[in-house]
């Protein structure tokens, strides 16, 4: 599974480092506990309460002894006066990369995405249907969730060209799933109206119940083919059309749906955390960045996990996304999905439930 930020953290002193890779079994047992006491409660974790959930016969002295090592090596810090102490960054990465141990989903979260998913069918919007796994999947997780998908990933139904005046055209994408898109192109001027629709019944007859991913790769590979079955004019028109469509990464390409915003806010009281989620929130609404950050997703396999200032995006509000990859019928990476939560989140629940509803949708899509 991996787990690689986009941007690797800050890098630590040398003598941090060795700290970290020096850490013995009973520092990491303790690391652990406090890490997982800290997601649970939210509050700093003191060595007294590590000290009786140890299995071990640890004094709290030797705790506060070993809780000094790990601040040392820039794993903990305390956050106020209080003997507590809470992970760092850094020692967030620390935890999920070397000493959590990822747990599983139950069988009714299971039952609930394979329902939630089997219920739907070609007759429905593909954009509904990501739409109700995000929101599930922001209900299972008490997070925020988003997801990013190809404008349009239907298979097509119709295409048709209109002529807008001089040097423009209209191209028009009517998908079987009963979606609609319409982009404006750059044509030829003077063109007569048969180009137009000698173009849109080329299209209409022979790439009718294909993707535009199918349809740009036949354009792409087959134009010579194409040119002499067209006229040259003809043959730019439709390749100029069906490349307004292309799987790029512009944000135009892309649709994004995010769910459960209110759940970032549920729990937070203390005006600080309350100041985090409102600049998280101005960080959902700027969709160009966060369509950038779930795009890098894309270029990985598995589960990607982005904690606080890894990713510029978040480096104000305080917050970690989760997200993994899903494919189409030809395992090709085609979208991405997960959750924005607050750096303190459950990974270990959170992770296998962003990768199972992830899988699910592809099987959908498959």
């Amino acid at each position: 599974m991996s787990m690689i930020p986009p941007h690797p953290p800050k890098p630590l002193p040398d003598e941090r480092l060795s700290g970290i890779a020096g850490l013995d079994q009973r520092s990491r047992e303790i690391f652990r506990r406090l890490v997982d006491t800290y997601l649970e409660t939210g509050e700093p974790v003191g060595s007294r309460t590590i000290s009786r959930i140890l299995p071990s016969n640890l004094s709290p002295a030797s705790v506060r002894n070993v809780m000094m090592d790990l601040e040392d090596a820039g794993l903990i810090f305390s956050p106020h006066a209080s003997a507590g102490r809470v992970p760092t960054e850094q020692g967030l990465r620390f935890f999920v990369d070397a000493v959590m141990e990822v747990g599983s989903m139950t069988s009714d979260e299971r039952a609930r995405i394979d329902a939630q998913i089997a219920a739907s069918n070609r007759q429905r919007r593909i954009e509904d249907v990501l739409g109700e796994a995000t929101g599930l999947l922001s209900g299972l997780s008490h997070c925020a969730g988003v997801i990013l998908a190809p404008k349009i990933n239907a298979r097509l139904k119709h295409i048709e060209f209109v002529n807008l005046g001089p040097g423009r055209a209209l191209t028009i994408l009517v998908g079987e799933d009963g979606s609609v898109e319409n982009r404006v192109i750059e044509v030829p001027r003077g063109l007569p109206p048969s180009t137009f629709e000698q173009a849109s019944n080329y299209l209409s007859t022979r790439f009718q119940g294909k993707t535009i991913d199918e349809v740009q790769r036949f354009v792409r590979d087959e134009m010579e083919s194409l040119r002499r079955e067209l006229d040259e004019i003809s043959a730019r028109i439709v390749e100029a059309g069906i490349g307004q469509w292309s799987g790029g990464a512009e944000i135009d390409d892309k649709t994004l749906i995010v769910r459960g915003q209110a759940n970032l806010i549920e729990n937070s009281t203390a005006a600080a955390d309350l100041e985090r989620i409102r600049k998280l929130f101005e960080d959902i609404e700027n969709k160009k960045e966060l369509v950038h950050l779930l795009g890098a997703a894309e270029q990985g396999e598995g589960v990607r996990i982005f904690i606080g200032s890894e990713n510029r995006l978040f480096s104000l509000s305080g917050s970690s996304i989760i997200v993994s990859p899903y494919r189409n019928a030809e395992e090709k990476i085609v979208g991405v999905m997960g959750i924005i939560g607050p750096t303190r989140m459950n990974y270990a629940r959170i992770i296998p439930m962003v990768d199972y509803t992830a899988k699910a949708i592809g099987r959908l899509l498959t």
